[in-house]
Order: C-alpha cells, then sequence, then structure tokens
C-alpha cells in the first residue's frame, strides 16, 4: 500500500496553482517593447560624425531606461529621435568621407 490515495488529483491541484499557470495573460502593463533602433545607433557610431551619433546612441539607451521605468510614451519619443539622429549622423558620415575622398584624389 502506498502513502497517497492514488485516487486525490494532484495535477488538477498543481495546475491551479499560481506558480504552474504560466499563460501569458495581456494586461495594460504587458506592452511590447517599443523600437528602440540601438542597432542602427552602434552602426551610426562607425561614422565620423562623433557628436551627433553619440547623442543618437545616448537616445537610444534613454529610450530602453523610460520603456524600464513604465513610461512607454516617452520610450516611443526617444526611439524616434534615436532614430532620425543616426540617420542624419549616417549621412553626414558619408557626406565627410567623399569629401574627404574628393579632396584626397583630387590633388593627385
Amino acid at each position: 500500500m502506498t502513502q497517497y490515495d492514488r485516487s486525490s488529483n494532484f495535477k488538477t491541484a498543481l495546475d491551479s496553482s499560481p506558480e504552474a499557470n504560466t499563460e501569458d495573460d495581456k494586461t495594460e502593463e504587458d506592452v511590447p517593447l517599443p523600437r528602440n533602433y540601438l542597432w542602427l545607433t552602434v552602426i551610426s557610431c562607425f561614422c565620423p560624425a562623433y557628436p551627433i551619433n553619440i547623442v543618437a546612441f545616448v537616445f537610444s539607451i534613454m529610450s530602453l531606461n523610460s520603456y524600464n521605468n513604465g513610461d512607454i510614451e516617452g520610450s516611443r519619443r526617444l526611439g524616434r529621435n534615436a532614430k532620425w539622429v543616426a540617420i542624419a549622423s549616417i549621412i553626414i558620415g558619408l557626406l565627410i568621407i567623399g569629401i574627404s575622398c574628393a579632396v584626397h584624389f583630387a590633388k593627385a
């Protein structure tokens, strides 16, 4: 004889426990992470427009921190700012590279 009664249903007791309930119930707090464009700002850091791309990187990190603090709208706003500043940084960096190459090869 075993110590436990086989007719009792342990599985249903475990299934209804809060630890076993892993269903994703969407609530107002479970908002997906807005885009912070961190990958774009890291790529823009390789362009030679240093003050501008560092600002884009800071906006991206601030966007992530705003999301972690619960400010979803602020996170979206900072993410958009990071995107546009990173794009401007890449364009300015490409212009600097193009002008530098044109000046260098025009001397020869």
